[in-house]
């Protein structure tokens, strides 16, 4: 299978378009979230519950399938990553410990290993099926 060679100007849109999706979904299930909860013997908790996270976790899942099944891998894990990268920088700036950077750096790398996995099983799924159509069989690639 011959590649084509990569377009700068639609993959960096379409690099911005998921960093932008990713930032919306970041405000969407965490921006709104800001204070943390004390618990009866004195700790805190939050500022995020459980559902949030994996709430964003799933939403992610969009841009990240569009931006590998439309445009490339690479597209999909530095897009979603700048923009989850942005998003917890913003948010997290604020505290005054200087702890933040270690989360972001956290959430960096995390997104990054993370929608790089994603992105490869997308593209690797894409392509056995488109090949099993090229053959003339069906989306599993068994006959019609």
């Amino acid at each position: 299978m011959r590649q084509q060679p990569l377009k700068p100007a639609p993959q960096l849109s379409g690099a911005l378009v998921s960093a932008l999706v990713t930032m919306a979904a970041w405000a969407a299930w965490l921006g709104w979230d800001q204070h943390r909860d004390v618990q009866p013997d004195g700790t805190t908790t939050g500022p995020y519950e459980a559902w949030q996270v994996i709430g964003l976790v799933l939403t992610l899942l969009a841009p990240v399938y569009w931006g590998a099944s439309r445009h490339s891998s690479a597209v999909a894990v530095f897009g979603t990553t700048a923009g989850l990268t942005l998003a917890a920088f913003y948010d997290w700036s604020d505290d005054s410990s200087g702890l933040f950077v270690v989360g972001v750096g956290t959430v960096t790398v995390g997104s990054l290993l993370l929608t790089a996995v994603a992105a490869a099983l997308i593209t690797a799924v894409g392509r056995d099926e488109r090949e099993g159509l090229r053959e003339g069989g069906g989306p599993s690639g068994g006959p019609r």
